[in-house]
């Protein structure tokens, strides 16, 4: 092989490592347009594909993969994960059985059995395989998260945390230990210790994201006056949302505050106070002296329950809503008829880790169409079929970006939803929410109570046990109802 070509392979194998994904794919594709051949370099091309969740072109280079080699059990490996991601989980538990038997000490394999079987519903079947493989490498960190992410959703705190302290005597520096644990802490709100080890994700690759690299200095919370500050997003839309009620108080110690964040809330966060400029990510960065991700400013205002800034609202219906009069007909056609409106929400992205367990069948919502005198308005995206209520109007087509959602939000009397974006936005306009949770739900909503502090107006419905949505919305119908 051509000394520069190998040179190249080994760039994508440590873009790779660290996390960054997108220039991973790039250079995986470089090398494989100069060495077409290479069997290995297919798998992990695959491989890389399937993180991103770019289905169709993973597979394409598994079968290039094991064209050129049909002993290349990476890519057999690489094959059933892509089975498991489409739901085809008795193909993808059978095709890794096979490799398993082909070479029982296969870890990749093992593992990704464990996933297979706790996506079928079999956590007890799946926390055996991973111990195998801890029996055989107790140090394996994939072994000991994967272990974590069966006993988290079933509450089992105990083994979790001896787990933890398990894993520790093998690696006592474990960045993301310190994360996990902190987790736990903000989940059983322990703050702001939390905070302190919630940091840690900073330092776990692959963890959040966008990666970055800023040579500015991260701010400590002290005044900065006369500078210039940059609030940058970090995970997801709702960590955005929830965390950006920060920035009055950023403001209040300094000078200017720009705010960096996804492309579709950049006119609706311009709505809250303290922030003087947003800028869409992808766009260029004026000049600033200090950076900071907003996921820490709870550690820099040492935020404990008490102290959580709750000022509802801080975000408001921007002013250019697109399709506002055709908003505005539908929520008058359903005032005019004396309806209450209700918002509806029953599932997230599929693409989120733990979305079988925070998502709701559809079905699963037939009995709220007893709920009297109801105008329901769905505001999902993304999924096919709707739940039995009667005359649900979806305002799915016309829900284009956070503002046109932010205004058809400001028009309805409740909102009933899932854990996901949308439960943040009502919460941050101050919309009256029941907000629908797994058993065990993220570190955010904590456990054991049936309000947030983080948004006064939210009710939290928790699953009695895993699964168990039918519970809950039976619980919601009683309340609604009055019963």
């Amino acid at each position: 092989m051509n000394p520069s070509h190998l040179k190249l392979l080994r760039k994508a194998h440590d873009l790779d490592r660290s996390g960054e994904g997108l220039e991973a794919v790039g250079a995986y594709r470089e090398f494989l347009a100069l060495e077409p051949r290479h069997s290995s370099a297919w798998s992990n091309f695959a491989g890389q594909l399937l993180v991103m969740n770019q289905l169709d072109e993973a597979q394409d280079a598994c079968d290039k993969a094991l064209l050129l080699d049909p002993r290349n059990l990476s890519a057999r490996v690489n094959s059933a994960c892509i089975l498991m991601q489409r739901g085809d989980w008795e193909a993808s538990e059978g095709q890794l059985r096979q490799v398993l038997t082909s070479d029982p000490q296969r870890t990749d394999a093992r593992l990704a059995l464990a996933r297979c079987l706790i996506k079928k519903g079999d956590p007890g079947a799946a926390e055996q395989e991973v111990g195998k493989v801890i029996h055989c490498e107790p140090g394996n960190v994939s072994a000991h998260q994967l272990l974590g992410g069966i006993l988290y959703p079933l509450g089992r705190w105990s083994d979790f945390r001896a787990e933890i302290e398990r894993f520790r005597r093998h690696d006592p520096n474990s960045a993301y230990l310190e994360f996990e644990t902190g987790f736990l802490d903000l989940l059983f709100g322990e703050m702001p210790r939390g905070w302190d080890r919630h940091e840690a994700r900073l330092r776990v690759p692959g963890l959040v994201g966008p990666v970055r690299h800023f040579a500015q200095p991260a701010w400590d919370g002290e005044p900065f006056p006369d500078r210039t500050l940059l609030l940058h997003y970090e995970q997801g839309l709702g960590d955005t949302l929830m965390f950006v009620r920060y920035a009055p108080l950023v403001k209040a110690l300094g000078g200017r505050v720009l705010l960096e964040v996804q492309p579709s809330l950049a006119d609706l966060v311009a709505t809250c106070s303290g922030v003087d400029e947003v800028i869409p990510h992808g766009e260029p960065l004026p000049p600033f002296d200090l950076q900071l991700s907003l996921m820490s400013l709870p550690r820099v205002f040492r935020t404990d329950l008490s102290s959580i800034p709750c000022g509802i609202p801080y975000l408001d219906v921007p002013r250019e809503i697109p399709h506002q009069k055709v908003f505005a007909d539908l929520l008058a056609l359903a005032q005019a008829h004396g309806k209450a409106r209700v918002a509806v929400v029953w599932a997230g992205s599929p693409a989120h880790k733990r979305d079988e367990e925070r998502s709701i069948p559809a079905a699963e919502l037939a009995p709220l169409a007893a709920f009297p005198e109801v105008a329901w308005f769905s505001f999902q995206l993304g999924r096919q079929e709707l739940p039995p209520l009667p005359n649900l109007v979806s305002l799915a087509p016309l829900l284009t970006d956070f503002s046109a959602t932010a205004y058809a939000l400001s028009g309805m009397d409740l909102v009933i939803t899932v854990d996901t974006a949308l439960a943040h936005l009502s919460g941050a306009m101050g919309i009256p929410t029941l907000l629908l949770l797994a058993f065990q739900p993220d570190w955010r909503w904590m456990l054991d109570r049936e309000d947030s502090p983080w948004y006064p107006s939210l009710r939290l419905y928790r699953q009695p046990a895993p699964g168990d949505w039918n519970s809950v919305i039976q619980r919601v119908l009683a309340d609604l109802s009055g019963s």
